[in-house]
């Protein structure tokens, strides 16, 4: 894999782990998208008034924008894991910071499998 498909690989991670982190604030914020909040259509439009949900929808789009760049230059075995594993784990180091999520010993250990299992999955 190439450094810059490398570093691209990261980016598309990064951004897809703070869309999902400002996603979440903007939604327990506006508290839209709860089973008993009424109908689609109206929690939907109390979302797109929520600036932290329209900037991670805006992120999830970079997101995919930069990943469609990784795609043509890199093999998907080995990117696409790559980028799930990062983003998995981006996404959990920034629940325990931004929202105080505790994060039990066997979901480390289980990060870890995961970890192990990519760099073994990009090496074949």
């Amino acid at each position: 894999m190439s450094a810059l498909g490398v570093l691209l690989i990261f980016l598309s991670a990064f951004c897809t782990a703070v869309a999902n982190l400002m996603m979440r604030r903007g939604i327990l914020a506006s508290g839209a998208f709860r089973p008993a909040s009424g109908s689609l259509l109206s929690s939907a439009l109390l979302l797109m008034r929520n600036p932290l949900f329209v900037g991670g929808f805006l992120m999830y789009g970079l997101a995919a924008v930069i990943w469609f760049r990784v795609l043509p230059m890199e093999n998907l075995t080995n990117s696409y894991p790559l980028l799930v594993s990062l983003t998995f784990l981006m996404v959990t180091i920034g629940a325990v910071i931004v929202f105080s999520e505790h994060v039990s010993v066997l979901k480390v250990a289980g990060l870890a499998v995961i970890i192990v299992g990519i760099a073994l999955v990009s090496r074949g």
